[in-house]
């Protein structure tokens, strides 16, 4: 899908208090009572723009109505502003029922008390959420929200180059892949691999495989992990990578997109989204034939590199009045059938490992699947939401380190920065 699944968001400094909204303690109330009284109500859903496909709509839709009686209204949302608007939302007393929320922002409207504890649903149909992908909606220990949809970063390569380079199938190591990347240079005038020195999503997968963390605790608040030697060892792969890429220091994957870079025919590999190979093709039609995607290696060929876990959950909002109603939407929306429709149709990560065979014949996806069990994400704190507001901190630890300087000082640069954000001061 064409968009940032994890795009940064600035809720820090303009959430509202909503914990109060609506009168209602998440319990059952008034007329929505349970099934007999579910009949002729209206059960309003937001989604993201992209994320639902008319087909899923529409067939859970007649699946809600035809179990439940009431009626189900889907309503679309831009990603722009998505934010404020989800905000203010939560702190009205009459909000949408069930929102869909990027996994990394579940925590700052978690802590505001505007989204509903789904503990019981998660005993009913979560014992078996994939961990990894179901921990960015818990904050503090309960359950805010319920898994949805997944994405994560794979290797899209040029299969013309890499034979050229004689080589004749995928590492399944990063000595192997590093290994590849040298052959190619040294046999063929194609660049190895298209790497900007501020991909940080990246660099964040590579901290998780570390076992590393951006922040850690220093008494009752956090502070910059950056100095971490876990962090550092993470740096040390991204730079071995970047040794083989001709792509600025100083730039991101979007500046310029590396999958027009990557069309042009000249370049071995690059690190992205799966759905990166279609910007690719609408800029070089012909380039089609020679995509491959491949698993990002890890140390040992058992356990895929790290990776960051782009995605959403879905929530019931805390003064929504219609909570029996919303969770049975979300036993419906979230059931192995349409969780598995989902991903057929979109090619995303499901929520449970054992519904990944419907991504058979989509090669990102089925490349991506793999490292789903061992990516994460970056800090589920509410604070974290400000470190990543332009200009991001890390990206400038990571040029600093690609030209040379000590990670150590690098990291010391920009700590009192992370740090005043993550204290939300200005």
């Amino acid at each position: 899908m064409k968009r940032k699944l994890a795009a940064a968001i600035v809720i820090a400094g303009m959430m509202v208090s909503v914990a109060a909204c609506g009168g209602n303690d998440g319990k059952d109330s008034g007329k929505d009572a349970g099934p007999e009284s579910w009949k002729g109500q209206t059960l309003t859903v937001w989604t993201m723009d992209g994320s639902a496909p008319p087909q899923w709509s529409k067939d859970v839709q007649a699946a809600f109505e035809k179990k439940t009686g009431a009626k189900l209204k889907f309503e679309i949302q831009k990603w722009d502003g998505i934010q404020q608007k989800i905000t203010t939302a939560l702190s009205e007393d009459n909000p949408p029922d069930v929102i869909e929320v990027g996994n990394t922002q579940t925590p700052a409207y978690a802590a505001t008390g505007g989204l509903a504890d789904l503990a019981d649903l998660k005993k009913e149909i979560g014992s078996d959420w994939t961990p990894s992908v179901s921990q960015s909606s818990v904050y503090e220990g309960k359950q805010y929200a319920a898994p949805w949809y997944f994405a994560n970063r794979v290797v899209v390569y040029n299969k013309a180059i890499w034979a050229k380079a004689g080589i004749k199938s995928t590492p399944k190591t990063r000595d192997e892949f590093l290994k590849d990347l040298q052959t190619i240079g040294k046999k063929t005038d194609a660049e190895p691999i298209y790497l900007p020195g501020q991909n940080w999503y990246f660099f964040d997968g590579l901290i998780i495989g570390q076992g590393g963390d951006l922040v850690k605790k220093q008494g009752d608040k956090y502070v910059s992990n950056l100095a971490d030697p876990k962090v550092t060892a993470a740096m040390e792969i991204y730079k071995k990578y970047a040794a083989f890429s001709k792509a600025p220091k100083d730039k991101d994957e979007a500046t310029p997109q590396q999958a027009t870079v990557f069309a042009k025919g000249k370049t071995g590999a690059f690190i992205g989204m799966g759905w990166e190979a279609g910007t690719a093709i609408q800029a070089n039609k012909a380039i089609e034939k020679d995509l491959g995607y491949f698993t990002i290696p890890g140390e040992s060929a058992d356990k895929p590199e790290g990776v960051f876990l782009g995605g959403s959950n879905l929530a019931i909002a805390q003064g929504s009045k219609k909570q029996s109603l919303a969770k049975e939407f979300l036993k419906i929306a979230l059931s192995d059938q349409y969780e598995g429709e989902l991903s057929k149709l979109n090619g995303v990560i499901p929520n449970k490992t054992a519904l990944q065979t419907n991504l058979g014949g989509n090669g990102a996806a089925e490349a991506a699947a793999p490292a789903a069990a061992v990516g994460g994400t970056t800090p589920l704190i509410p604070e974290w939401a400000a470190v990543e507001n332009t200009p991001n901190p890390i990206k400038s630890y990571m040029t600093a380190v690609l030209n040379g300087k000590a990670p150590a000082a690098a990291a010391k640069d920009v700590q009192s920065e992370i740090d005043k954000r993550l204290a939300q001061q200005n």
